[in-house]
């Protein structure tokens, strides 16, 4: 078996990577709205933060009542109880990637974690 696994997204409105690569410590889906878009729905979870990065268009969060405005490059963490919903602007599509890890999991990082030959 491999120690790597590979796939390619489509432009579907929405890809969960956690079955296809099998992730075992994050989530991560690639969002895409069409112009006028939005998530169906409000949420926030008990205990995941997410981070957003927007790959491209523009858009607006909602959290807990606040209009945060998004662009390309832009990235934005989000505590797991903030209640939180995305838009697309009227004339513009967005595309984002979403990171679902657990807070305050993060043990080590790049140069703690990597390990040089």
């Amino acid at each position: 078996m491999a120690n790597f696994n590979k796939v390619s997204v489509s432009e579907e409105a929405r890809t969960e990577l956690h079955d296809k690569l099998s992730l075992t410590g994050a989530e991560i889906s690639i969002n895409h709205l069409s112009a006028g878009g939005s998530v169906p729905f409000v949420h926030w979870h008990k205990k995941n933060e997410e981070i957003y990065g927007i790959l491209s268009g523009n858009g607006k969060a909602i959290v807990d009542g606040e209009t945060v405005e998004l662009a390309a490059g832009d990235w934005i963490r989000i505590s797991p109880e903030a209640k939180r919903q995305f838009f697309a602007s009227e004339d513009t599509a967005i595309s984002f990637i979403c990171i679902q890890v657990k807070e305050h999991s993060l043990e080590g990082y790049t140069m703690e974690d990597g390990v040089s030959e």
